[in-house]
């Protein structure tokens, strides 16, 4: 399951942190918010480390669809109810500035990444909100009319459309700023402590910290696990499919989204909850439309990707908390993690000098809207939940019943546990409680993998760490 961006792109690997340095800043991830950070930060004159547990560009880089965009689906109208036009407005003219930000970079330092200007869509049923929407987007100064007749194979009422967005090849884009960055890999950060961020083999002692990790790992302060969840969502690429001129996503549910990537249609959709996909078959709802809506088509590679949801829908860009003045945040982009890298890449060193940055208000980490009240209880809700499942739950399949290639939570020897069973018939059993916080993980069919449903943890079938926000792998089971 790997993406067409890690097929065509492998970037050339770095050694791991094994002696302790001092930095001006330390940023940890290497993914497409940390690189972008670091190197305007680098840029400014300042000694940058980059920390990442895997590989560049490994994470949820290497799993998105790579729109660069400000139409981030219907959001405009709900952005002005809950934050007033002045800081939608700040929303909005941030991510115009994401967008001529990369058409900045790539075209001054001349990077090949197939990047490409084109029109976006949201398309979908009901043309009264699709046209409120249009009318809501224009108000804040973004590039939106209403058309219906969007260049797309998937019938609708009429959509949306944002001018001048576009669409490249996330890993080209980030090998090219990757170089001359100070990046040091499979150096996981354990701790942080004084200042000291501590690796397996060494320390960075930094002035100022920014967490780009996808999901900050420390609990305390701050509490991002209890101030937002994770979805996944599914990708397949076709061949022999039409070229659609345009970026494309659905309005209403079930969502599908659509671009073109050389002479393959990527199709997406199949969201669901972390941890919360135990009958599987997401893969196989996008392989149903492809056959409905492309037939002739053929599927040559699928992927998945995972993303951070806010109770507002805005990401938290900004001081990490007011009791750590000099660490700094980059998280929740909700399935909008291209432009929003940009927007972190401009806002934090801003936050980080003492400037004043004029847009910094609408992505504040600190905000506090009482529209967000209800996802933090069910966030809360969902924890408790994972807890409970643990501890009462009892399983309803013996080791016996998984078949080769499956996996399941069972008891054995008195203790429950997940087990996987490979084609050859061996059981591999692991721990079912998540590192992070305790509860209790489920079996993702899809992706053979043991997915945390409270806050998005992931590890491989036989227990090896995948994401956090868990730091370390599940315990095997004798």
């Amino acid at each position: 399951m790997e993406s067409v961006w890690t097929q065509t792109c492998k970037i050339p690997p770095r050694a791991s942190l094994t002696h302790s340095v001092e930095a001006d800043a330390a940023v940890i991830g290497a993914g497409m918010a940390g690189v972008l950070i670091a190197s305007a930060l680098q840029s400014e004159g300042r000694r940058v480390v980059v920390l990442e547990a895997g590989r560049t560009g490994s994470g949820q880089t290497a799993g998105t669809t790579a729109k660069i965009s400000s139409q981030h689906g219907l959001f405009c109208s709900k952005l002005i109810e809950t934050f007033g036009t002045e800081r939608a407005s700040k929303y909005a003219a941030a991510n115009q500035a994401a967008l001529a930000g990369f058409r900045r970079i790539i075209t001054g330092r001349g990077i090949d990444c197939e990047y490409e200007e084109l029109p976006s869509y949201v398309f979908g049923d009901d043309a009264a909100s699709l046209r409120a929407e249009a009318e809501a987007a224009r108000s804040l100064g973004l590039p939106a009319s209403y058309t219906e007749s969007a260049p797309l194979p998937i019938p609708a009422a009429g959509a949306v459309r944002f001018e001048n967005q576009a669409q490249f090849h996330p890993l080209r884009f980030l090998a090219a700023m990757a170089e001359g960055l100070e990046i040091y890999e499979n150096s996981p950060v354990l701790s942080v402590e004084d200042g000291a961020l501590k690796t397996p083999l060494a320390a960075v002692r930094a002035q100022q910290l920014v967490f780009a990790c996808h999901f900050p790992f420390v609990n305390f302060p701050g509490m991002y696990f209890a101030r937002m969840h994770q979805e996944r969502s599914y990708i397949i690429a076709l061949e022999n499919a039409p070229l659609p001129e345009g970026v494309f996503i659905g309005a209403e549910e079930p969502v599908f989204s659509l671009r073109r990537s050389g002479r393959l249609l990527l199709l997406g959709g199949g969201k669901h909850r972390t941890g919360e996909n135990s009958s599987g078959g997401r893969y196989d709802i996008l392989r149903q439309k492809a056959a409905e809506r492309f037939p002739g088509s053929r599927e040559v590679a699928h992927w998945s990707a995972q993303d951070c949801i806010t109770p507002d829908g805005t990401p938290y860009i900004g001081r990490f908390s007011a009791s750590r003045p000099d660490w700094f945040v980059a998280t929740g982009f909700n399935k909008w993690g291209m432009s929003s890298s940009m927007v972190a890449a401009m806002l934090l060193p801003d936050l980080m000098a003492g400037r004043e940055s004029p847009n910094a208000e609408a992505f504040s980490p600190s905000r506090f809207e009482a529209e967000a009240v209800p996802a933090m209880a069910e966030n809360g809700a969902q924890a408790v939940k994972g807890l409970v499942r643990r501890f009462f739950e009892v399983p309803d399949e013996a080791a016996a019943d998984i078949r080769p290639g499956r996996g399941g939570i069972v008891e054995l020897g008195g203790e429950k546990v997940g087990v996987y069973r490979d084609e050859n018939g061996a059981i591999h059993a692991v721990d079912i409680r998540c590192p992070h916080l305790g509860c209790q993980l489920e079996w993702n069919p899809d992706e053979l993998s043991w997915d945390c449903p409270c806050h998005g943890s992931r590890f491989d079938r036989f227990g090896a760490r995948i994401s956090g926000p868990a730091q370390e792998d599940i315990a095997s089971q004798p």
